[in-house]
């Protein structure tokens, strides 16, 4: 292993001292590099008008919390309820989804301990375990799991609280109780303790868990009244509602069950066309695995191009963070020129960002649109975020064609709109793979 000489470092300063890096200095050194580099053309060129465009109700806001995945099915949902009951908005309860979304997972982390409790700590799936106990991260399989156990609400039966909308104390408080009960169901196994006594065990850990979530959200409703005004001034109240029976009589009728999630995964060892679940990826121990069925990403668009001009949303996973702009809500692969003031060439397909670590799911929206050009192809996306209506335009984004090629890797859509032979690949019985949980599809239920 060799050292960097001093005459390397003369040399790499001379290489250096231009005038035209000197301009560059001063500009990003003030600016930051994606200030310095935001391309006005892209900007200028960028339109929020879809030839294919939804409405939606009021742009929702998961604050500081990592619940995106619920927010944009909640989203989903309330799309459709908006039209059933001819309302101007709604907002179902994300906290309601959350309170037992933590609930299981913790459930979830600690059948993973005794499952591999004769493994050692530095086995790296138990390693994962105790790194990352609990978050916010989750997946549609994962919120349908939820739903189908306890129902749902509308927010104002369970609204935000302080610790729903800021999780990141709660999660640090739960995560340090797990590793202390995964320790103390490690050293009682050592000591001569049977699985069913652990189970036990686990089962009364459970009833503090329970209790902290209630002081952190609140006590999730046994019964609420559901009230609403429609858009001809007429008052409803439905009384004395459980949140299972909200479910079945508002929501169930979406055959939800119906909506599967397609996946772009471009790597060789990933063949298209079959089926993946995630390993020790979940919240409900008895419910579905997350399960994806993976195609190439034209497919990806054309289903979601057919389920839109259906009119329906469409929830997608995708990594925000790259190359777009938060503030004025534009994804897109020329919004930066950033290669331009570092002089690099990216050469890095999908495929290889994601081999290489450089780009994962991090981040679930929900397409409400699309611009479609005179081939019936799309060349802009209109997406409801979650962040508030203070970016992009009211809350609204949008995402480019070239940066969908790039960085969607998620669309849930109706099994109609799958090719029979996608169908009976989707609906085979065993899964062709079962990723690690550390892979770059399944970072999105793992995201804090």
């Amino acid at each position: 292993m060799k050292n960097i000489s001093k005459e390397k470092l003369k040399k790499y300063e001379r290489s250096f001292n231009v005038t035209e890096n000197k301009v560059i200095t001063n500009a990003v050194t003030k600016n930051g590099f994606l200030w310095s580099s935001e391309n006005y053309e892209e900007i200028r060129n960028t339109r929020y008008e879809f030839s294919v465009n939804l409405k939606q109700g009021k742009i929702t806001n998961q604050e500081r919390s990592g619940r995106c995945w619920i927010f944009a099915s909640t989203n989903f949902i309330r799309y459709f309820l908006i039209k059933k009951l001819n309302i101007e908005n709604i907002e179902l309860s994300q906290n309601y989804i959350a309170f037992y979304d933590k609930l299981e997972k913790c459930n979830y982390f600690l059948n993973s301990i005794i499952d591999t409790i004769d493994r050692v700590t530095t086995d790296r799936h138990v390693t994962f375990f105790l790194d990352n106990p609990i978050n916010d991260g989750g997946q549609w399989d994962m919120f349908l799991n939820i739903i189908r156990k306890y129902g749902m609400v509308p927010k104002s039966a369970m609204p935000e609280t302080y610790n729903s909308s800021n999780t990141a104390e709660l999660n640090k408080i739960i995560k340090r109780l797990l590793r202390n009960y995964a320790y103390i169901l490690r050293t009682n196994y050592r000591k001569g303790n049977t699985l069913e006594e652990l189970e036990t065990q686990k089962l009364d850990m459970m009833e503090k868990i329970y209790g902290i979530l209630c002081t952190a959200f609140g006590k999730p409703p046994v019964k609420f009244d559901f009230e609403y005004t429609n858009k001809k001034d007429e008052f409803y109240r439905d009384e004395d509602l459980t949140p299972m029976e909200f479910y079945n009589k508002y929501v169930k009728e979406l055959n939800l069950d119906d909506y599967i999630s397609i996946i772009n995964a471009p790597n060789e060892n990933r063949p298209f066309l079959k089926k993946y679940t995630v390993k020790y990826i979940g919240n409900v121990a008895e419910g579905n695995k997350i399960t994806y069925l993976n195609l190439p990403v034209e497919r990806l668009k054309e289903m979601a191009i057919a389920q839109l001009t259906d009119g329906e949303p469409v929830f997608f996973g995708s990594d925000v963070g790259q190359e777009s702009s938060r503030k004025l809500g534009i994804m897109s692969r020329k919004i930066y020129n950033i290669q331009d003031v570092i002089n690099f060439e990216d050469k890095m397909d999908k495929a290889t960002k994601l081999e290489y670590r450089e780009s994962c799911m991090t981040h679930a929206m929900m397409f409400l649109g699309v611009n479609l050009d005179e081939n019936w192809k799309g060349n802009r996306w209109k997406v409801e975020n979650s962040w508030g209506s203070e970016l992009g335009d009211n809350g609204i984004f949008v995402l480019t064609d070239d940066w969908f090629d790039s960085y969607v890797y998620q669309v849930v859509v109706n099994k109609k709109h799958l090719k029979p032979e996608e169908l009976e690949a989707y609906n085979e019985g065993k899964y062709y793979m079962e990723l690690e949980p550390w892979d770059p599809m399944g970072t999105l239920a793992n995201m804090n």
